[in-house]
């Protein structure tokens, strides 16, 4: 299975999981704001895949998983549960991504 295909089913398997507690939360726009979370945590687990950076890779997942959760962090004032999953879900990407 070639790395694009990989980062394309983290990428959707991370989006999917990071927008299932959403749907038990009440927000302005709903749609707007899970599509937003689902963008944002696909990129993370296709990104993890398709980099090349010269250090392990759970280290690469936890570093691109912060960067990219970082601004919708500061944009939502919501610090720790955006930047642990976005740290977490990173992680675990990483792993898989060896």
């Amino acid at each position: 299975m070639s790395v694009i295909l990989k980062g394309i089913i983290a990428g959707l398997v991370f989006g999917i999981v990071s927008i299932i507690p959403m749907t038990f939360m009440k927000f302005d726009d709903k749609a707007r704001a899970m599509t937003a979370s689902f963008i944002s945590r696909f990129a993370i687990g296709f990104i993890i895949f398709n980099m090349p950076l010269p250090i392990p890779s759970w280290l690469k997942g936890a570093l691109v998983g912060l960067v990219l959760s970082l601004p919708d962090a500061l944009v939502t004032k919501q610090y720790a549960p955006i930047l642990g999953l976005g740290l977490i879900g990173g992680l675990v990407c990483g792993f898989f991504a060896r």
